[in-house]
């Protein structure tokens, strides 16, 4: 199977120069994860945004200073494997698909389950996969908290657990986004120097203005975000099942439940990839 028919050709695209706000914008109106960045006037390709860049770096403006330079890219009449193996080695989940450095389409990790591995009849059960070592937070937890924990883990979403620690829903990144806001704070910096001796002792006290932008969020507690209805498959569901799941429910990623309904891992469409390369 080759990437141009996998590919999504309409692609979300950001330019610089330019402001981190747009890029903002197109992730909240889009529900897109990530976006392709351009030259203004020649439309050359020079770097890739995602949401983890505008989250990590609050207080840049400007797409320039923010975006991955220099990014790896495919071209439409390369194997779809060849694609997944430059994800896996390089711990990506989007690809810019591009023709003499034009920007022509993208592929991601969710192209690569929906319209190929989901067709695969491969019956592995997805614990040889799935991530074993997630963060939880208690469903009661403020997002800020929550937010706080995933950023400490190094990690792109939480679970959230009830009050009898049963998986009760999971956050992510675009969670993370949508209830939240840059803002503009700022910060007062004393520093105060003086002169030895008892009569003639003098103080002088500067003071530093300094404005930040820093990530503010809601004050809704993880329960309110993470929904109702949770989505999760056991350790024994078939990659095969886990991709459909994905595809049907047009997510990226499902917490792995035991028979407690206790997290026991998560499985996300990066890790079902490596299934198609063995």
């Amino acid at each position: 199977m080759k990437v141009r028919e996998i590919m999504t050709e309409e692609v979300q695209a950001g330019s610089v120069p330019g402001a981190v706000q747009t890029v903002y914008e197109i992730f909240r109106d889009k529900k897109v994860s990530g976006i392709p960045i351009v030259k203004k006037q020649t439309g050359e390709l020079v770097g890739v945004l995602t949401r983890s860049d505008l989250i990590k770096n609050p207080d840049e403006d400007q797409i320039a200073m923010v975006m991955t330079r220099n990014p790896i890219t495919a071209s439409p009449d390369e194997d779809v494997e060849s694609v997944v193996h430059k994800m896996i080695n390089n711990n990506i989940r989007r690809i810019p698909i591009t023709e003499d450095n034009r920007l022509v389409g993208i592929v991601t990790s969710s192209d690569v389950i929906n319209k190929a591995l989901w067709q695969i009849n491969n019956t592995e059960p997805v614990e040889k996969y799935m991530v074993r070592n997630i963060p939880t937070v208690w469903d009661k937890t403020p997002l800020a908290v929550a937010y706080s924990i995933s950023h400490n883990f190094d990690f792109k979403s939480v679970i959230s657990l009830n009050d009898e620690s049963k998986a009760s829903g999971i956050l992510t990144e675009t969670d993370f986004i949508n209830e939240s806001r840059i803002v503009e704070e700022q910060e007062v910096h004393n520093s105060s120097v003086s002169t030895e001796g008892d009569k003639w002792t003098w103080n002088s006290q500067s003071v530093m203005y300094i404005l930040k932008n820093k990530l503010k969020f809601s004050d809704k507690l993880v329960k309110d975000v993470s929904g109702d209805k949770l989505i999760s498959v056991t350790r024994k569901t078939s990659v095969k099942e886990c991709a459909n799941i994905l595809k049907k429910n047009n997510i990226e990623q499902v917490p792995v439940l035991n028979m407690s309904d206790e997290p026991i891992g998560l499985i996300r469409a990066s890790d079902l990839m490596k299934a198609m390369i063995g």
